[in-house]
């Protein structure tokens, strides 16, 4: 972003849109409607128990221990490299692992509106060409990322704000298609359990903003801009799941058409209505071209850094020469991709069992650094408190504990019902978990393979550097 001039620096407004365009996704507002009413209770409860106290655990971070890395450099300021190694490989190879999810919802989607009958071949087909087309955007451009950013930050809270205002004036007209009284909304967990972790992923990626401490106008506006992005990314996201179920019956929402069929709902079959439908379609379309262009270059950076310093393979280092992107990391991103959308499309029956089950296993990839995050918080408390701290989350030691404590575990439940959904039923529906569950595994041990590498490579290193002493 152009804000290195000190009247261009970053205030709590923008850094707050900033953090709305990174966490904010319109692809899991069914899921977040598919809870039902009850989501808004449980919308509720993972602010209050979550939200507030992941918001000041991250304001305290990254304005004591300012720098680009972010999450990377807490959890190697707490733990050591071999931890952040482990941060930086979950939090580049989760975004291949994600795009899968993301583009098998984009093609069920652009069936819906355009082909209903198209074949699972060709929406896998549509998968790969625009995995390939996110890789090219993300090889041959630097400067896309910041407008693609603000574009789809414009038409996320433009699609969110349609079907919110729609399915209140849609209800107005025809009445409510479910029942939105105190004890429906209350928390349950007889409806839409599985549902659960969606609202958690929802609501990742503050610490984000974290990683633009330099662009601050003053540091100290962080935990402000935290919980105005905090609080306006929640009223979005009720207010979306609100508009759906104020539309379409808890039971007829699909995780992949739920958008569109409540768009029809909202608009009606009359040639405005088709438009309509149409427009605000492929605007949410296009949103989720956006936030994979935006993870993608974020990531792949990362990751090309970290391996420019030997802690991944020398080939995800590649830059390209001509662009100064780091080709290397997003080819391996779209190499990925693929395999997964190709693997998946042989277990999964239908277009939303096959989004679910990439979802949720790029899902605990993307949770797995947060497990390290909550730690290291209480750890740099204890080992280094004579760092100031402008921001320093208020109470005493044992409330940190209590704070940290409740926001691994809230990751932990998260990571846990994503695997096995039925848990709480006493149940495993292994047909389901058995693809996740195994990788997870994979990818666990694929990262603890590279570490060995790395370590192997830093011990080679210092060894030809006390040679060269010697010598």
């Amino acid at each position: 972003m152009e804000t290195q001039n000190s009247t261009g620096k970053m205030g709590v407004g923008s850094l707050a849109l900033f953090s709305l365009c990174a966490v904010i996704v319109v692809d899991t507002l069914t899921a977040s409607a598919s809870i039902g009413v009850s989501a808004i209770g449980w919308w509720l409860v993972t602010l209050i128990v979550f939200v507030i106290p992941y918001g000041l655990i991250t304001s305290e971070l990254s304005t004591t221990y300012p720098g680009e890395g972010g999450i990377y450099d807490w959890v190697k300021q707490a733990f050591g490299y071999k931890w952040a190694v482990r941060t930086t490989w979950f939090y580049w190879i989760n975004v291949g692992l994600w795009m899968p999810a993301v583009y098998i919802m984009f093609a069920g989607m652009f069936s819906e509106l355009f082909f209903p009958d198209l074949s699972l071949f060709w929406q896998i087909a549509i998968c790969i060409g625009l995995t390939w087309l996110t890789i090219w955007i993300c090889n041959v451009s630097v400067d896309v990322g910041v407008w693609v950013i603000n574009i789809g930050a414009v038409l996320k809270i433009t699609v969110i704000a349609v079907l919110g205002f729609g399915g209140f004036i849609y209800a107005a007209k025809h009445g409510v298609a479910n029942e939105f009284t105190l004890s429906a909304m209350m928390p349950s967990l007889d409806t839409g359990v599985a549902f659960l972790p969606a609202l958690v992923f929802n609501l990742m990626g503050f610490e984000l903003v974290g990683t633009m401490t330099k662009e601050m106008k003053d540091v100290r506006d962080m935990p402000k801009s935290v919980f105005l992005a905090a609080g306006i990314t929640a009223f979005l996201y009720v207010f979306g799941t609100v508009g759906i179920l104020m539309a379409l019956p808890v039971e007829d929402i699909g995780l992949v058409a739920g958008i569109v069929d409540t768009l029809r709902k909202l608009f009606g079959d009359g040639a405005f209505g088709q438009f309509m439908v149409y427009a605000i379609g492929v605007m949410a379309l296009l949103t989720f071209i956006g936030n994979m262009v935006t993870w993608t270059m974020g990531a792949s950076r990362a990751a090309a850094e970290a391996a420019g310093e030997g802690e991944l393979p020398e080939m995800v280092a590649k830059v390209s020469e001509k662009y100064q992107t780091p080709v290397g990391a997003n080819n391996i991103t779209g190499m990925l991709s693929t395999v997964v959308i190709l693997a998946y499309a042989l277990f999964a029956q239908s277009s939303d069992e096959l989004f679910w089950s990439v979802f949720a296993f790029s899902s605990c990839i993307f949770l797995l650094p947060y497990l390290f995050m909550f730690p290291s918080y209480l750890k740099l408390r204890i080992s280094d408190p004579k760092t100031p701290r402008p921001f320093r989350v208020p109470g005493s030691m044992g409330v940190q504990w209590v704070l940290s404590i409740i926001c691994f575990f809230v990751i932990a439940q998260a990571v846990v019902l994503f695997i096995f959904p039925d848990l709480l039923t006493l149940s495993i529906n292994w047909t389901y978990s058995a693809p996740v569950f195994i990788g997870v595994i994979l990818t666990v041990a694929m990262g603890e393979y590279l570490l060995k590498q790395a370590i192997a490579r830093k011990e080679k290193a210092e060894q030809a550097a006390l040679q060269h002493q010697n010598a």
